[in-house]
């Protein structure tokens, strides 16, 4: 029995569509509608209903039964090969998403390890906010992803990685006195923060909210190192991760703040989808926990 066709099987039952497998096996939809018909002649049963129209495939009944046995054979290969600990023979793409400040910190350390480690893999990388990351995750469009999480849904692995406390931040042409600040004294520039479909944002938000005064303006943008460019050029205050920003305060370009209030540490886990099982995913992702661990531990 070829074992591509049963890999074909799990994926058009997992994503319940010829044409987004397909595009997960890099191939055509007319290939995989080959494999999973010569599949159904070899067992002698019919594996999905092809009904007509845009819904999603379903299984038959016998298909619901042969599913489980399928993904066991193809998890069975996985650790056949992973206990023979041949990792350097992997080969095939890893579509990964990361959160920006990841990208800042110990992302290079993590593809430079990657890379020696599953030398034939490519990556295709993707940088986006959470929100974003975690949609594609649930569409399978990502197999991997480091961002804010958990992602509470049965068929996503995560694995905590390291956290990255914040800092408030000015230009010191501001001329902010060097001693503890109320958040209603920072009210009167602008607010430089994460997107506003991130968590950050919605916390800062909330908190500025609360305090007395007129409405707080935000600037809200997806890159770090805009807002980075804009708080250098003294538009006006963010809060940025301490250890994206360490070289930059040690020179005098920009000033570290100490306020009343600083918005939660980013927790950040290395996310993938566990159903169908992706050994590829799941060996980046223990490598990205090494790797951040050992980042963290370099302390600041």
């Amino acid at each position: 029995m070829n074992f591509k066709r049963l890999e074909t099987f799990v994926w058009v039952a997992t994503l319940g569509s010829f044409r987004k497998a397909a595009e997960r096996q890099h191939t055509t939809q007319p290939a995989i509608s080959s494999r999973i018909s010569t599949l159904e002649e070899e067992l002698g049963v019919k594996l999905f209903e092809r009904e007509m129209g845009p819904g999603p495939v379903t299984l038959t009944s016998k298909g619901k039964e042969l599913l489980p046995y399928a993904e066991k054979i193809i998890y069975m290969q996985e650790q056949l090969r992973k206990r023979a600990n041949n990792v350097q023979g992997v080969s095939g793409l890893l579509r990964l998403g990361v959160s920006e400040t990841i990208v800042h910190t110990w992302l290079p350390e993590f593809l430079r390890r990657l890379n020696n480690e599953m030398p034939h893999l490519e990556v295709e990388m993707t940088v986006d906010v959470t929100s974003n990351l975690r949609a594609g995750l649930l569409d399978r469009s990502v197999d991997l992803a480091f961002l804010m999480g958990p992602i509470s849904d049965p068929s996503i692995a995560n694995l905590s990685l390291c956290s990255f406390p914040l800092a408030w931040i000015a230009s010191p042409s501001l001329g902010l006195p060097d001693r503890l600040l109320y958040l209603e004294e920072l009210a009167q520039w602008p607010i430089i923060t994460y997107a506003r479909n991130t968590k950050p944002f919605a916390e800062i938000s909330q908190r500025f909210r609360a305090i007395d005064g007129a409405p707080v303006r935000f600037m809200s943008s997806s890159s770090l190192a805009a807002c980075y460019r804009l708080t250098v050029d003294g538009v006006g205050i963010s809060t940025l991760p301490y250890r994206m920003i360490t070289d930059e305060l040690e020179k005098g370009i920009i000033n570290r703040l100490f306020v009343t209030w600083t918005p939660s540490e980013l927790q950040f886990t290395a996310s993938y989808s566990a159903v169908p099982y992706n050994p590829i995913a799941e060996r980046a992702a223990e490598l990205a926990v090494a790797v951040s661990e050992a980042y963290a531990s370099e302390g600041v």
